[in-house]
């Protein structure tokens, strides 16, 4: 099934089967759990899939009774290889959704995950993103070259690095006196409300994919 099939308005006890990719503290899982919690998203964690056995964001998956498993790149003779390790796992679990929390490893799409794997990255694409682009890098670089605004983009992960189709993106200031970490600050509190907003959206069937266009109601 393909994000654009899913039903709009779906029934609240339909919650979509979703799996968390990390690599490190895991802050996205638990933003999206707190929403979880709360009521405000409808999903069903079948699976966190982490990059590093030593990431702490696998506590959270332990605490919150999610299947996890590790599988590091390295590990794999091909990125072929570790793709196909990481999506049979995916698929096992029935996860009809998957949703990158801070997963540094370029990762291969297959062609029956197309527009169901979605990231969150901390600038407003095309500007300050690509292969290089992470954490405060894409802070530091906005505030080197005097931006005006940033911000975060929610988007259809493909086999190119920050170039999947744009669901929603949110923007914020560039202060003349910020510094990259002030500047990561604002950011994260954007990243921390839309990508929930996003997934549910999804979950609600209300996000449509149309050639290179992404509804997002």
């Amino acid at each position: 099934m393909s994000i654009g099939d899913t039903p709009e308005n779906s029934p609240p006890e339909e919650k979509l089967p979703i799996a968390v990719l990390i690599s490190g503290g895991g802050t996205t899982l638990k933003n999206l759990l707190s929403f979880h919690s709360r009521g405000e998203l409808n999903v069903d964690f079948r699976l966190v899939v982490s990059s590093r056995a030593g990431a702490q964001g696998l506590a959270f998956a332990n605490e919150a009774a999610i299947p996890k498993v590790v599988h590091r790149k390295r590990d794999f003779a091909s990125a072929e290889e570790h793709s196909q390790a990481v999506f049979a796992a995916i698929r096992e679990q029935g996860v009809e959704l998957v949703v990158m929390g801070g997963y540094l490893e370029h990762l291969l799409i297959p062609d029956d995950f197309e527009n169901r794997v979605v990231n969150i990255h901390p600038s407003l694409i095309p500007a300050f993103s690509g292969q290089g682009f992470y954490g405060l890098r894409v802070h530091q670089a906005a505030v080197d070259y005097g931006a005006k605004i940033s911000g975060c983009t929610v988007h259809f992960v493909d086999n190119q690095y920050d170039h999947g189709l744009i669901i929603a993106q949110r923007s914020c200031e560039v202060l003349s006196s910020d510094s990259a970490e002030d500047l990561q600050k604002r950011v994260f509190e954007l990243e921390c409300q839309l990508l929930p907003e996003v997934v549910q959206a999804i979950a609600c069937g209300r996000v449509k994919v149309a050639h290179r266009r992404v509804d997002y109601l």
